[in-house]
């Protein structure tokens, strides 16, 4: 998860298509994709839209330098999969305060302001999405 600002594509000429999709919360997401390899890059969820990116770290030069700080939404996992004993494994959401870097808390404390004026346009024209 990243500022949308702080975000670049930095190899290729990807030209990106976004794509609504369901999700079980009902709310869904926006998935960015390659148009070349229709690879997903990165989502945006309705409560901060696309102020904020989740990135998928695959689609990174080094993917290996960012392993997961916490496994979620674990409850549909298959029985075969199997995490590592030193990162935190949840069903389905979480704390932020409890796993979060101070750095982690501060940067989105910075963001929150301009979240909260997003969801107050989208509840000025009936579309709430918090």
């Amino acid at each position: 998860m990243i500022e949308s600002d702080r975000l670049a594509l930095l190899k290729g000429e990807a030209e990106i298509e976004i794509v609504n999709t369901p999700s079980a919360s009902g709310k869904g997401q926006e998935i960015v994709r390659c148009t070349n390899c229709r690879v997903a890059l990165w989502s945006h969820y309705p409560s901060a839209g696309r102020l904020i990116s989740f990135v998928r770290v695959g689609t990174l030069d080094e993917p290996s330098s960012l392993p997961p700080d916490i496994h979620i939404f674990t409850s549909t996992k298959l029985k075969w999969v199997v995490f590592p004993p030193d990162v935190p494994v949840v069903e389905t959401y979480y704390e932020r305060e409890e796993i979060w870097s101070k750095e982690s808390l501060a940067r989105r404390a910075a963001l929150q302001p301009a979240v909260e004026r997003y969801q107050e346009e989208l509840a000025k024209r009936g579309l709430s999405q918090s």
